[in-house]
């Protein structure tokens, strides 16, 4: 039977942060998820680090707070994934009145402090450009928040958890586990046995299901799911800006550039069971209005190029709206005998890193945390990187190049091993993926099948045809 200091079960994103900060302290760790990493809520975002402006209405001051401080942190050790990313906010007639959106915004950036990103304002004449998609006239402000390849933000958690010793489990099941004098025995898929002197719950929208069923453990804290949906449609504005548009629910709705389609979300639907994570036709309906009531350029549902829809297990607070549920997490811990089980409730991608700490906290490990400072995998930018792409251009397609950047940093290297010519990267899929990136995928970062790569390490799947789909199946072996 295999031993370990920590078990954690669950490939998303508040799972591998544990287990990153755990094995960066010296445990020894075992991260355990029945798919693939992000295969659920944490690549179903809204590909958001921010602090959360429509928090401010529920007076979640310190979520604010706390993610506005965990921004600043990511945009500094992932600038690979985490870009800042400028918002317009259009006034529409019914809307909240313009006094409080200033006074929102205002707090907004007394809460971010000494951040690197400009402060809030109002938009004139000289942003005319910015205005220019939207139809009829509005008052605009504008204030600034980051974007995030939310999938790949946890797999270089797993990456980075792995280069510092834990193992990383995908396809593999937590069975069933028991406590035995001061620790957890657990079973596994594939028949595997293990004994941990702690376990993590980070299953998501799973955590209560875990505790009743392989756990046995009765918890305190109950969980709402709610399913936030999305659409991808062509372009609807020119430039890289990102609008906010108040609905006439009361809702927002974010409306983000996304390479040459625009995302637009998201919905908040009370949903019974993970599995129900489907988007609606009632849902496309509703955001494609939502948009529609905005920008010039209309869309419909036949326009919508891809759809995708999550489930988020957030900490049931008691209210009734599903939009009004706090978006903070919450962490329960029972011992007993001195073996521990910590499940976390609830949480949002930004906070990640910082849950994670708390997490350790709680369980009592001492070792001193490292994760504020400590770049991810490829985040460790320089003059030397700066260079090193100036060599790169001299062969790499400009698009293929910036892909490569944004996606891998300074490990691209790690990818192209030594090779100096396109020929160099081996059989060519369509879309820009080439065998030496699938390779690298697949013994580097976890993956296995096509879908793992087209829609979760790289977002391929949106431009990749059906028959290089169909190559890269078979390269796979299925």
């Amino acid at each position: 039977m295999d031993r370990v200091d920590l078990l954690v079960i669950g490939g998303g994103i508040n799972g591998t942060a544990i287990a990153r900060d755990a094995a960066g302290r010296g445990l020894k760790v075992l991260l355990v998820e029945k798919d693939d990493l992000a295969a659920h809520t944490s690549s179903a975002s809204s590909k958001l680090i921010h602090g959360g402006l429509r928090y401010l209405e529920q007076y979640e001051f310190g979520l604010v707070r706390e993610s506005l401080h965990e921004r600043e942190v990511l945009l500094r050790t992932a600038p690979h994934l985490v870009r800042p990313l400028e918002f317009v906010l259009p006034d529409p007639p019914g809307g909240r009145p313009w006094w409080m959106i200033r006074l929102g915004l205002w707090i907004y950036d007394l809460l971010a402090g000494r951040g690197s990103l400009p402060r809030s304002r109002g938009l004139g004449a000289a942003d005319a450009a910015l205005g220019r998609p939207l139809k009829g006239t509005f008052r605009l402000g504008a204030y600034w928040d980051a974007w995030v390849d939310d999938a790949r933000l946890v797999v270089l958690n797993a990456v980075d958890a792995a280069d510092k010793g834990a193992e990383i489990a995908t396809r593999t099941p937590l069975v069933s586990a028991r406590r035995d004098m001061d620790a957890w025995e657990a079973e596994l898929g594939g028949g595997r046995r293990v004994r941990a002197s702690m376990v993590v719950n980070a299953a998501g929208p799973w955590v209560a299901e875990l505790l009743r069923g392989p756990l046995g453990v009765d918890g305190a804290s109950g969980v709402r799911l709610v399913k936030g949906s999305h659409i991808v449609v062509p372009r609807l504005w020119e430039g890289e800006q990102a609008y906010i548009l108040q609905q006439p629910d009361g809702r927002v709705v974010f409306a983000l550039p996304y390479d040459a389609f625009s995302l637009v979300g998201t919905t908040d639907i009370p949903v019974g069971r993970p599995e129900d994570a489907a988007i609606t036709p009632e849902e496309t309906r509703y955001l494609c209005a939502a948009v529609n009531a905005y920008f010039t350029r209309q869309t419909a549902p036949t326009d919508v190029v891809w759809a995708y829809s999550g489930v988020r297990s957030l900490f049931d607070d008691g209210s009734v709206e599903a939009k009004d549920v706090t978006r903070d997490y919450r962490l329960e811990l029972a011992e007993r005998d001195g073996a521990k089980l910590l499940s976390v409730f609830g949480g949002k991608i930004t906070t990640a890193r910082a849950l994670a700490e708390e997490a350790l906290k709680r369980l009592g490990v001492d070792a001193a945390p490292f994760t504020a400072t400590s770049p991810l995998p490829g985040g460790d930018f320089g003059s030397a990187f700066d260079e090193r792409l100036a060599e790169l251009a001299g062969w790499l397609p400009a698009p293929l190049l910036r892909r490569f950047c944004r996606a891998y940093g300074t490990r691209l290297d790690g990818l192209l091993d030594g090779a100096g010519a396109l020929a160099d990267l081996g059989r060519h899929f369509g879309a820009g993926l080439y065998e030496a990136e699938v390779r690298y995928l697949v013994e580097r970062e976890f993956a296995r099948t096509a879908e793992d790569i087209l829609w979760r390490r790289t977002k391929l799947g949106l431009v990749m045809s059906a028959d290089g789909r169909k190559r890269l199946e078979d390269f796979l072996g299925g």
